[in-house]
């Protein structure tokens, strides 16, 4: 099961209201359960160096199927992933990037937010899952 571009598209609508209403702007990327790239979006303004984030923030949390945050935690010195940023031609292991599952909690995809600090990314990532 993949997530369709009509389902990434409503994602990053939601995302991208919550950036504007934390007065943010922010790249946001949504992949399929392949953790391809299905749609992608940069707010006017928002920094290009947040870009490839944001896309690797998504890729990170579904290569793992967990928050990107997450892997982080277990990715620091003496941890059982230290180093893991670097496989799978970098990953990102700050918040920002969360899997996206459907109603039978499959993980059809992921988002992945950049552009502010990591706490207003993963606001803003979990609002944009949050769709009716």
């Amino acid at each position: 099961m993949n997530i369709t571009l009509s389902h990434a598209e409503k994602i990053i609508a939601n995302a991208q209201a919550k950036s504007k209403e934390i007065n943010t702007k922010m790249n946001i990327a949504v992949v399929d359960s392949g953790a391809n790239l299905v749609a992608f979006a940069r707010m006017d303004g928002a920094w290009l160096g947040s870009l490839d984030i944001s896309i690797k923030k998504a890729k990170t949390a579904r290569f793992f199927d967990m928050d990107s945050g997450a892997i982080g935690n277990l990715s620091q010195p003496g941890g059982a992933l230290f180093n893991i940023e670097h496989s799978n031609n970098g990953l990102i292991t700050f918040p920002g990037g969360i899997p996206i599952k459907n109603d039978n909690n499959e993980v059809i995809g992921a988002i992945g937010v950049s552009g502010s600090t990591v706490e207003n990314d993963h606001i803003v990532a979990e609002a944009g899952i949050k769709i009716s």
